[in-house]
C-alpha cells in the first residue's frame, strides 16, 4: 500500500518522531511506500512531495521541527482544494493521508473525510495540549520544561534586582503551558484564557508578598489571558488563514499596569517561539513514536477518520469529529487548587 503523511499549523517538538515511526513501521514491518507533502495542506494541493524512505528518516527522532515542513494553509479556504487534494491522491496512487496537526489541520482533515469521503487519519499534535479526546498531546511535556527552565532563570534575577516579572508563554485558549510551567517554577500569579483576571486582586497579591518582605513577584500568564472587561487595556492582531487573531502583548500591558498600580519595577519576557523549537523532552519523543506507529498501522487496516490518542498509559484510536469537536481546557477546580500558591 501507498500512503502520504503531512505537518501541519506551528511547528512542535516531536513531528519529526511520528514520521520516523510512521515511515520505520510502515516500510519495514508492513511493506508500504511513504510520501511526505510539503508545508502542510498545501503539499497535497499543490502535489509537492518526496519520497520518505528508511535513509530519509535516520537521525531526525531528536530533531525539534519537522523535515517536512509546515504552513498554516486552509484547504477550504479555496474552493478546488478538495477536489485537488482528491485528484493527487489518486495521481499518486495513494491509499490514504495521514495529517499530523492540531485543531486545525485536523478540523480540516475530518471535514475532508467526513464531507468530501478522503481516506483520511490524523495525529494529534500541540503544545497547547488542547486537542479534545487524547489526555495529552506530544510537544506538551517539551514547553512545559522549556518554560520552567526560563521561570527558574528568572527567579534569580527577579530577587537579586528586586523586580516584578511577567513570562508571557504560549496558550491561545487553554491555559496548561502557563499552569504547569508556573505551578513547577513556583510563579505567584498564574493567569490563563479560561478565566478572565482581575488586575487589581494581580496587584493585591504582589503587595501582599512585598508586605511579607518578599520584594519579587513572578507572574506567568498565557497569551491568550483576557482582563475582565473594562478593567485594563488589551492588544488585537491580524488574523491567519483559519480566522485566529495573531496573539502577543499581554505581557507588556501587564507590565505597565503592575509597574502603575503598584510603583514596583516590573518587566516583561516573552517566550514566544523558543517553546515549541528544538530537542523534544524523552516523553515526547516516546509518546510521538507511540502515535506514529499506531497512525501507520490504522492506515494499513483502512481505519480513516480515526486519529491515535492517549487514554492513561493506553494508546487507542478515537473518532476525528470527537478530537475536534470541543477545546480540552483547564478545568475550574485544576484553577482553584493552583490559587493556593498564589502571592
Amino acid at each position: 500500500m501507498r500512503f502520504g503523511v503531512l505537518t501541519g499549523g506551528g511547528d512542535c517538538p516531536g513531528l519529526n518522531a511520528v514520521i520516523r515511526a510512521i515511515v520505520r513501521k510502515g516500510v519495514d514491518h508492513h511493506g508500504h511506500a511513504i510520501l511526505g507533502f510539503r508545508d502542510g495542506w498545501r503539499g497535497p494541493i499543490e502535489d509537492d512531495h518526496v519520497e520518505l524512505t528508511i535513509e530519509a528518516v535516520r537521525g531526525i527522532l531528536p530533531r525539534g521541527g519537522t523535515i517536512l515542513g509546515s504552513s498554516r494553509t486552509n484547504p477550504f479556504r479555496r474552493d478546488d482544494g478538495p477536489d485537488r487534494i482528491g485528484e493527487t491522491l489518486a495521481a499518486n496512487h495513494l491509499d490514504g493521508l495521514i495529517a499530523i496537526g492540531g485543531e486545525d489541520t485536523l478540523g480540516a482533515a475530518n471535514r475532508l473525510h467526513g464531507e468530501h469521503g478522503l481516506p483520511i487519519l490524523g495525529v494529534p499534535k500541540t503544545i497547547d495540549n488542547d486537542i479534545g479526546a487524547t489526555d495529552m498531546t506530544f510537544g506538551f511535556d517539551t514547553a512545559v520544561q522549556v518554560a520552567t527552565d526560563a521561570i527558574d532563570r528568572l527567579h534569580t534575577t527577579a530577587e537579586s534586582h528586586h523586580r516584578n516579572l511577567v513570562v508571557e508563554v504560549m496558550g491561545r485558549h487553554a491555559g496548561w503551558i502557563a499552569l504547569y510551567s508556573g505551578l513547577a517554577g513556583g510563579a505567584d500569579v498564574i493567569l490563563i484564557p479560561e478565566r478572565e483576571f482581575d488586575i487589581e486582586e494581580v496587584c493585591r497579591l504582589i503587595q501582599r508578598r512585598h508586605d511579607r518582605g518578599r520584594y519579587f513577584s513572578i507572574v506567568v500568564v498565557a497569551e491568550g489571558a483576557q482582563p475582565i472587561a473594562g478593567t485594563m487595556e488589551t492588544v488585537g492582531g491580524e488574523k491567519d488563514e483559519f480566522g485566529h487573531e495573531r496573539l502577543g502583548g499581554i505581557g507588556q500591558r501587564l507590565e505597565v499596569e503592575i509597574e502603575r498600580r503598584t510603583g514596583y519595577e516590573t518587566r516583561t519576557t516573552v517566550l514566544g517561539h523558543i517553546q515549541r523549537g528544538g530537542t523534544p523532552t524523552a516523553f515526547d519523543r516516546v509518546l510521538a513514536t507511540r502515535f506514529g506507529m499506531a497512525a501507520i498501522d490504522a492506515a494499513s487496516n483502512e481505519r480513516w477518520g480515526l486519529m491515535p490518542a492517549l487514554r492513561g498509559t493506553d494508546i487507542e484510536l478515537v473518532q476525528l469529529a470527537d478530537a475536534v469537536a470541543e477545546l480540552r481546557t483547564v478545568p475550574q477546580e485544576f484553577y482553584a487548587q493552583a490559587e493556593a500558591f498564589f502571592g
